[in-house]
């Protein structure tokens, strides 16, 4: 979960609704995002992808709107249904529903080359949407960065680490309320764990010839660096580069993280 900050939404998001039925269901829901044009109508872009509980509001996302629009690039940001702004419960969402939502707003960007900034479930959700632009094309994606990636997160970092009695409430009660380092517990549900399952990318090989660049704080309690390591074995690019920062966390929000963030990106998009 990324820290927010409150000088980040100056002005109202702007809404769609994304989703083929209806929004009483939770099969429509409505989405807050945000865009940046850039420079120009042809500006590269940044599309922002936030972390699980985390929305557009963040430090990140703050520090990047502000260094975007100085360097004249675009950008795109928005809220997962069921976090900050956007509608939707929480507790019957599921990784298909937020992959399918930042799939649709890439058509906010045209033909403009981008690249995908995820930062922890945004890095797995970035993986998801670079393998489905690799099998249509793809040519726009100029690269991925992924922040303390927590790919496969509802089987990796929550089903596997949790004791019996845990996965017994899942299972039993349908949603288990979990301790949380940063505010009030977070729900984990039997929906988010079981829909995630057609999602995973362990078995490797994810396709995709688009750089990537993956940035990881060795003191991370929520996603441990072996997590981020393990993954550049599943890639199928050879263009990948780890960066372990031996005093980082899992926000990454350091004035030091910051500048190195935007070293990266600019790196890829420029």
């Amino acid at each position: 979960m990324d820290q927010q900050d409150p000088n980040v939404l100056e002005q109202e998001p702007h809404f769609v609704e994304i989703g083929q039925g209806s929004i009483e269901d939770g099969t429509r829901r409505r989405i807050a995002y945000r865009f940046d044009e850039g420079a120009s109508d042809t500006s590269p872009a940044i599309v922002w992808l936030s972390g699980f509980l985390s929305d557009m509001s963040s430090t990140k996302v703050g520090f990047l709107s502000n260094w975007a629009a100085g360097e004249g690039y675009a950008m795109l940001r928005f809220d997962y249904s069921g976090h900050g702004r956007s509608g939707g419960n929480i507790q019957k969402a599921s990784v298909g529903d937020w992959l399918e939502e930042a799939g649709a707003m890439l058509n906010f960007i045209g033909q403009r080359p981008f690249v995908l900034v995820g930062s922890s479930l945004g890095g797995w959700i970035a993986l998801l949407l670079a393998r489905a632009l690799a099998r249509t094309g793809g040519a726009q994606l100029k690269g991925l960065v992924l922040i303390a990636p927590a790919w496969d997160m509802t089987e990796k970092l929550m089903w596997e680490k949790m004791s019996e009695k845990t996965r017994a409430i899942v299972e039993t009660e349908g949603v288990y309320l979990a301790p949380s380092n940063y505010d009030d517990p977070y729900p984990i549900t039997k929906i988010l764990i079981e829909e995630g399952r057609n999602h995973l990318v362990a078995e490797g090989d994810i396709p995709g010839a688009a750089p990537v660049r993956i940035l990881q704080g060795m003191r991370d309690k929520d996603v441990p660096w072996e997590h981020a390591r393990a993954l550049v074995d599943l890639l199928a690019t050879d263009d990948v580069e780890l960066t372990l920062t031996k005093t980082g966390d899992h926000r990454l929000s350091s004035p030091e993280d910051l500048a190195r963030l935007a070293r990266t990106i600019d790196a890829l998009i420029a």
